[in-house]
């Protein structure tokens, strides 16, 4: 078998444990881009940027109007967590 028929078979082995409830499957509690703003005291326009994206693209997932992609939400949880971490991060480039 190629390597990446190895790694498909492997990846829906832990597909399948983890719709069973086995495994080591991590579970992150959900996230909002509203919360995370205001917890960090951000203007939408603002946050934008620290998520690299536009104003209106961003209002549209404060709206419900666009789905935040996991990628996405892990940097969320890092401006909840540390936001001027992320600011100086985007700043020195």
């Amino acid at each position: 078998m190629s390597p990446i028929g190895k790694e498909l078979v492997e990846s829906l082995g832990e597909a399948l444990a983890h719709a069973k409830g086995e495994g080591p499957a991590i579970v992150h509690a959900p996230v909002t881009p509203r919360e995370v703003r205001l917890q960090a005291k951000l203007t939408q326009a603002q946050m934008a940027p620290l998520m690299g994206m536009s104003l209106s693209g961003y209002r549209k997932w404060e709206q419900g109007a666009r789905n935040v992609s996991g990628p996405a939400e892990t940097l969320l949880r890092v401006i909840q967590k540390e936001p001027e971490a992320v600011r100086r991060a985007l700043l020195s480039g």
